[in-house]
């Protein structure tokens, strides 16, 4: 394991949106009200992630003259079009539920920090001795207090002669991961286009606050409220996170690449599979390049954690904007995602045909998405609240590899040497991504005990030079 490294914070700044017009001092005040699928993450703990930048050539003096201007100045600018981001979650107790309020003046904090640690080390993803605690000091902690949480925090921590990295805070209440990668795009090509936007390099779009198109015929959001004032006692407006199970920091981190190659390896070997069982319809499944990815991974895990139980939950998350009535633009600011639950039994998976069990069984549930997708959302609190308590191993999905987050995430400095997704060290979910090596690659991260990750790293490895 690596050596023991420090880390000295170097300034603590406070910025703030960018007045849309000379005239004006600061952003107009802005309150959001939250809807059922804001509410459903109340009290869930942040979602923490980072990104690694290496620069060749690089030195200190240069990062505080050239790069860090650079950086305060493009996020200021890109707040000043998500305002949230630098205000705070507030459930005041005059107020009969939570709402996200911007209020003139308000920031969002931004830690500067000096790193000693191994930069190759953490950027590595050819070894398995990279342990979960050792990214923690990387990340910024959120505010939270029983009335009020922070929306957002930041940290860049530099790493002398080799790079920095950008480590980010969000309550998952706020907003879900496409609404902060849209957020991390503008950032990314404003820094890098110095604020400027072309027809050769045109702004990403700006987020859509309107609420109204988010029905809730059922009255799922006063449902929710309802469970979460129960929550803890009688009547509780706290804001501060309920207790997830967190993994032993002994445990280490590991990151798995798809290749477009052999995800399409993947995929002819399942059609093959498919015709020796005389199943010509190919619709039946559904062989998507998550769907197989997915599989492939939960198959592999599966063995490596030698899971005894006799049914195994995977949960993944579907966005919704498309699938409203009315539909929402993809812009939509806030959350609006719902959560699948897939079933298949334990020795289906363990046994010889694992990988076509386990992606009939995703492939169920994605077929009925667009119809059912808000189908038991009544019940989507109680059953997290239940799913805190449980002792038992259920798997799940952290990202997306549509975000397309390695290659919009260049400031001007070049892609991001490594990203991931910190808090699933908490969760024990599989985070997703696209490579950093792009042509349409998938990339997944794990924290899992030392000698589940190598049984793991075995299967994966082996698996897929077989097809």
């Amino acid at each position: 394991m690596a050596q023991p490294s420090s880390i000295k914070v170097v300034e603590v700044c406070w910025v703030a949106p960018k007045p849309s017009s000379p005239d004006s001092s600061s952003p107009d005040d802005q309150s959001l009200p939250l809807t059922f699928f804001d509410l459903l993450w109340l009290t869930f703990p942040p979602i923490q992630r980072f990104f690694f930048y290496e620069i060749s050539s690089f030195n200190t003096p240069l990062f505080f003259d050239s790069i860090l201007p650079k950086l305060k100045a493009s996020l200021s600018l890109t707040l000043q079009h998500f305002l949230p981001l630098a205000g705070n979650l507030t459930w005041p107790q005059d107020s009969q539920k939570p709402f996200l309020s911007y209020v003139k003046g308000d920031t969002l904090s931004l830690t500067i920090a000096e790193s000693d640690a191994d930069f190759y080390h953490l950027v590595s993803t050819n070894n398995f001795n990279i342990e979960a605690k050792e990214y923690h000091p990387l990340i910024p902690q959120l505010a939270v207090s029983h009335d009020q949480a922070a929306v957002m925090a930041l940290q860049i921590t530099i790493f002398p002669n080799c790079g920095f990295s950008v480590g980010s805070a969000v309550h998952h209440a706020a907003l879900d991961g496409k609404t902060s990668t849209s957020f991390l795009k503008l950032w990314a090509h404003l820094c890098k286009h110095g604020g400027l936007s072309s027809s050769l390099f045109p702004e990403p779009p700006k987020p859509c606050y309107d609420r109204r198109a988010v029905k809730d015929p059922a009255g799922i959001e006063a449902i929710y409220l309802k469970e979460w004032l129960n929550a803890g006692g009688p009547n509780n407006t706290s804001l501060m996170s309920l207790g997830v199970k967190e993994f032993p920091l002994d445990f280490i981190r590991g990151t798995f690449e798809f290749t477009r190659a052999k995800i399409e390896a993947l995929r002819q070997s399942v059609m093959t599979m498919m015709a020796k069982k005389k199943q010509q319809d190919h619709s039946v499944l559904h062989l998507s390049t998550f769907s197989l990815t997915c599989a492939y991974t939960w198959v592999c895990l599966v063995k490596a954690e030698e899971i005894k139980a006799e049914k195994i939950l995977l949960v993944f998350s579907a966005d919704c904007r498309s699938r409203l009535d009315p539909s929402l633009p993809a812009t939509y600011f806030g959350n609006c995602i719902a959560g699948r639950g897939v079933v298949a039994e334990t020795k289906g998976l363990l046994g010889e045909d694992g990988l076509f069990v386990a992606l009939n069984a995703i492939s169920e549930s994605i077929k009925c998405l667009d119809k059912t997708f808000l189908d038991g959302a009544e019940t989507w609190v109680s059953r997290m609240l239940n799913a805190l308590q449980t002792t038992d191993r259920v798997h799940s999905i952290a990202g997306s590899h549509t975000f397309g987050i390695y290659e919009a995430t260049d400031f001007g400095w070049g892609r991001p040497t490594k990203i991931d997704i910190v808090s699933i060290d908490r969760t024990g979910a599989i985070s997703f991504s696209d490579s950093k090596n792009g042509a349409g690659g998938v990339e997944v991260g794990l924290v899992l005990k030392k000698h589940y990750m190598e049984a793991f790293a075995s299967l994966f490895a082996r698996g897929l030079e077989d097809l």
